[in-house]
């Protein structure tokens, strides 16, 4: 029986290596579609958690995902060796950059060398994890045609990057259009093939490639928007008397030509934060150098640090001396309404206020019950009255919907807002400074 076929009879058995935010969803909607889903991770505590029925991923359906692993249809495991069972399997895992910001593909080349010893004819494998262009082809593909079996030949080998965006209810597999490129148009039809059971809207690129530079675009284009308000918010506030807020919102009621961004602690996750590193240190091979697309990197970089200035700059207008400062965080994830706390600005802003020597940091966010950083744990503290009044500061990293503003602002002696989250607050707007408001603190906006 050939793949089509089993396709569809729904017999065609899936591989998810990488139970992450993107693979876990994939092989939840692939089971959910009726097929076989074998969910390989190495984190044994996943698999133990997964084993169990026990979610830990808030884009995928509780009930769902409970029941695709009581009736077998999801089975997860830390192990490869039944690789050669799989029809198709799709590389889910992290793509991280090293203390010197270059990329670490090591995961890659770990789940392909898992892959490489069954590989078998027919087998269609699909790299989604982010990454720089020819990847798939220079990584990917020389190591599993290590075996002797070809790509396009024995095998089918293919690029579709994810389009995940944590939190958002609106946009799942199946809504989403992707983009896919093969290493020969064959590769490309079976790996549509394969995708398409899930994601109807696939829009199909040259080459790999190509696919892995689209993906890059699209970051990378946010990142540069993102640096362009960033800068932007700094300016308003060194100038006074603009509101950056209140110039994005004007600049949106253009009907073309222009699309919001809007300022921040900081940028987060995987891709916005990474994907510019990627492309740059590929650049760098071919003597090129991404110098707008750095320096934008650098510039989301910056903003933790431009906020411990606000922090500073705000206690010392209270008379706070910076050791004896008592700061609440108020959110750990590096967007609101999810748990997701990589590479997370909240986190970063919380690492320099250590390090600056202020004794006295807590947090709160009801997403992220307990984190840890340089070694120690922390745990999220209850946001009440009497915590707001102790501290001498609160700094809202996250602008979590659960949050209640009015409560917050009302009870604490000062509030340093990084994501215009208290906008809609009307009394002891005093006590509030707005990165980006260009006023000064105790002006009453």
């Amino acid at each position: 029986m050939d793949l089509t076929e089993k396709l569809n009879k729904k017999e065609a058995r899936i591989g998810i290596i990488g139970l992450g935010y993107v693979g876990l969803p994939l092989a939840a909607d692939f089971a959910n579609a009726g097929f076989f889903v074998l969910g390989i991770d190495k984190d044994a505590q996943k698999i133990e958690m997964l084993e169990k029925g026990e979610n830990y991923i808030d884009d995928v359906d509780d009930r769902k995902l409970k029941k695709v692993i009581e009736n077998g249809k999801l089975v997860p495991t830390t192990e490869y060796d039944r690789v050669g069972e799989l029809d198709a399997l799709f590389i889910c895992v992290p793509t991280p950059f090293n203390r010197n910001k270059e990329p670490d593909v090591s995961y890659i080349i770990d789940a392909t060398n898992g892959i490489k010893p069954n590989l078998r004819k027919g087998q269609v494998i699909v790299l989604k994890s982010t990454t720089f262009p020819e990847t798939t082809e220079k990584v990917v593909q020389p190591l599993l045609e290590e075996t002797g079996l070809k790509a396009g030949k024995d095998f089918y080998l293919a690029f579709s990057p994810e389009r995940i965006d944590p939190g958002r209810r609106d946009f799942n597999t199946e809504n989403t259009p992707i983009v896919l490129g093969g290493v020969t148009p064959q590769c490309t039809e079976m790996a549509r093939a394969v995708i398409g059971q899930v994601t109807k809207n696939i829009h199909v690129v040259s080459s790999p490639k190509a696919a892995e530079m689209t993906k890059l675009l699209e970051n990378i284009f946010r990142s540069v928007n993102i640096a362009l308000v960033n800068e932007l918010a700094t300016l308003c506030d060194r100038m006074g008397n603009i509101d950056m807020w209140e110039v994005i919102d004007a600049a949106a009621t253009k009907p073309f030509g222009f699309m919001p961004f809007y300022p921040g602690p900081g940028i987060g996750g995987h891709c916005i934060l990474v994907d510019p590193y990627y492309l740059s240190w590929k650049a760098r091979e071919y003597d090129f150098h991404t110098n707008f697309i750095e320096l934008a990197a650098e510039t989301n970089e910056s903003m933790p640090y431009y906020v411990y200035g606000l922090i500073v700059h705000a206690l010392s207008e209270h008379g706070v001396p910076l050791t004896n400062a008592k700061v609440l965080l108020l959110g750990a994830a590096f967007k609101k309404n999810v748990n997701d706390i990589r590479n997370s600005p909240a986190l970063k802003l919380f690492e320099i206020l250590e390090k600056k020597g202020m004794n006295h940091v807590m947090y709160n966010d009801s997403y992220v019950p307990e984190l840890t950083l340089n070694g120690k744990t922390h745990r999220s503290l209850t946001l009440t009255p009497d915590l707001l009044g102790l501290v001498d500061c609160v700094v809202i990293a996250t602008d979590h919907t659960d949050y209640d503003y009015d409560f917050i602002v009302k009870h604490a002696k000062l509030v340093i807002d990084t994501r215009n989250a208290t906008k809609h607050v009307k009394n002891g707007r005093e006590k509030i400074v707005r990165l980006g408001s260009g006023r000064v603190l105790g002006d009453g906006r």
